[in-house]
């Protein structure tokens, strides 16, 4: 029997399933099945997979929020009501469809949506005890906030709440805000405004034009209606070089904060700004050591559901959680691509979990060529001033980059680094010399390891360039039909 957890109604959807061990038998967003980015429905494909797993049957589904909550502040906010979506139940009873009557007699759990944040970081870490930070757009009605973790002589998580920001003042509703100034897509590309930060010039006088008090996250304005016409002289790359200084300058006031409040070295830091990985260099300023699960966003609030309802640590051993390819990681096919065409996509083993391709799913090529990054870009239908990203085999880290402190290892790509030698790898280093690193351990659960382990031996070279195995606007490859589509249209062989 096992614990269901789903988040799903706004934006990417998921499930995870957990079973009375704490393992966690199988976990997956419904974009991956849809095909649709972002998906924020339960979709049939999905749900098909999960009653297919064995020992699949749960008796208890945990939904990622309270439904009534977020009506409130909806109605609040000026949204209105929609009576559809009152209970738990109606919402799932609408979103499962066919599959519901399996589910309609199970118990039933909803949870504050940032404590889901909060459980689905800290019953994954590897800490006994840690101050947690969740920073999201918006959840019920909190947007930021500081809990207390721990477990009792029973092995209990217990959560205690130390601080909050509500509704309307939010950092993450202000950094999309700024991604749709800046001409991006909001709730989606984010990450390309992060990026595109680097080849700006930041303009400090926006943080008082927008904050009343950076030190309580106070803001002037209601950015969850837009600053569409904010200073329109200002370039799309100043917009985004400002914004990223305000973000982080407010992660360091609410962890300065949360240093305060509660006595441990251990950061727990999810909600989706965690994605963030230019802020999340700075973590080490405040704590010894810090954990960002895979997923930290809304996503992931499906595994924090279920793991509430199971009530202690989890056996979270890696992302390595989705749909199953299975067969043997195809590593000598790997290596005669990338020796001889620089570039190869793999599609084997199950799907990672979260939005960052970590080898399973993942476009491949060799870092060192002046011409490799402008060719993914092109593959990609990605803007050219776009990074990608290295993944080093673990021990040669600190060789070839300045891993900020409290970060010695980023197994999940989440954080940027100085390159030590960026004119050998002119791939993966970003306008201002950093790479989002990951950094592969012995015990990987992926075979990624073992191609990297021969790449090494072949050329003297600990790291390749890692994407993800898909194009801008779409989802990344998950089955062996999508991976065949990949090759046939953009070129590229992927192996599975």
């Amino acid at each position: 029997m096992s614990y269901l957890g789903i988040s799903c109604g706004f934006h990417d959807a998921a499930i995870s399933l957990l079973n009375d061990n704490g393992d966690i038998l199988f976990a997956s967003h419904s974009e991956r099945f849809s095909k649709k980015k972002n998906d924020p429905d339960l979709c049939p494909g999905l749900l098909t997979e999960l009653v297919n797993i064995p020992n699949s049957k749960a008796h208890t589904v945990c939904y990622y929020e309270r439904p009534w909550n977020k009506q409130l502040r909806q109605l609040y906010s000026g949204q209105g009501i929609d009576w559809d979506k009152l209970t738990t139940r109606q919402i799932l009873k609408k979103q499962m469809g066919f599959w519901w009557p399996t589910y309609k007699n199970c118990k039933i759990k909803t949870y504050n949506h940032h404590l889901s944040h909060a459980a689905g970081g800290f019953q994954t870490s590897p800490f006994d005890d840690a101050t947690v930070v969740v920073i999201d757009a918006i959840g019920e009605f909190d947007t930021c906030t500081i809990w207390s973790a721990s477990y009792n002589k029973e092995g209990k998580a217990q959560y205690k709440l130390l601080w909050r920001q509500v509704y309307p003042h939010s950092i993450g509703l202000f950094y999309s805000a700024m991604t749709k100034r800046a001409g991006l897509k909001p709730l989606e590309e984010e990450y390309i405004l992060m990026g595109m930060a680097a080849y700006g010039i930041t303009h400090y006088e926006m943080l008082a034009d927008f904050l009343s008090s950076s030190e309580e996250i106070r803001f002037k304005y209601n950015c969850h209606l837009g600053v569409d016409n904010y200073e329109p002289e200002i370039t799309n790359e100043n917009i985004a070089a400002s914004a990223q200084f305000i973000m982080n300058v407010l992660l360091w006031e609410v962890l300065r904060r949360a240093e305060d409040f509660y006595n441990s070295n251990n950061l727990v830091y999810t909600g989706g700004c965690a994605l963030n990985c230019v802020s999340n260099e700075k973590t080490g300023t405040y704590f010894e050591n810090t954990w960002v699960m895979p997923n930290p966003g809304d996503a992931g609030s499906s595994l924090g559901a279920a793991a509430l309802a199971y009530g202690k640590k989890i056996n979270f051993e890696g992302p390595y959680l989705g749909y199953d390819i299975p067969g043997e990681y195809p590593v000598n096919n790997l290596l005669d691509e990338l020796v001889n065409n620089k570039i190869v996509g793999v599609a084997n083993g199950k799907a990672e979990f979260g939005p960052r391709a970590l080898g399973n799913r993942s476009l491949l090529a060799d870092p060192r060529g002046h011409e490799i990054k402008d060719l993914v870009n092109k593959i990609k239908r990605r803007q050219n001033f776009r990074p990608f990203a290295p993944v080093i085999l673990e021990e040669y880290t600190h060789e070839y980059f300045e891993m900020p402190r409290s970060w010695e290892k980023s197994p999940y790509m989440q954080v940027t680094a100085v390159c030590l030698r960026p004119n050998e790898f002119p791939a993966i280093i970003h306008h201002d010399g950093t790479s989002r690193v990951q950094t592969v351990a012995p015990d990987c659960k992926s075979g990624i390891r073992q191609l990297l382990e021969k790449w090494f031996v072949m050329t003297g070279c600990p790291m390749l360039l890692n994407t993800s195995l898909n194009i801008r606007g779409e989802p990344m490859v998950n089955d062996k039909l999508d991976a065949k589509r990949f090759e046939e249209l953009y070129g590229v062989k992927v192996f599975t």
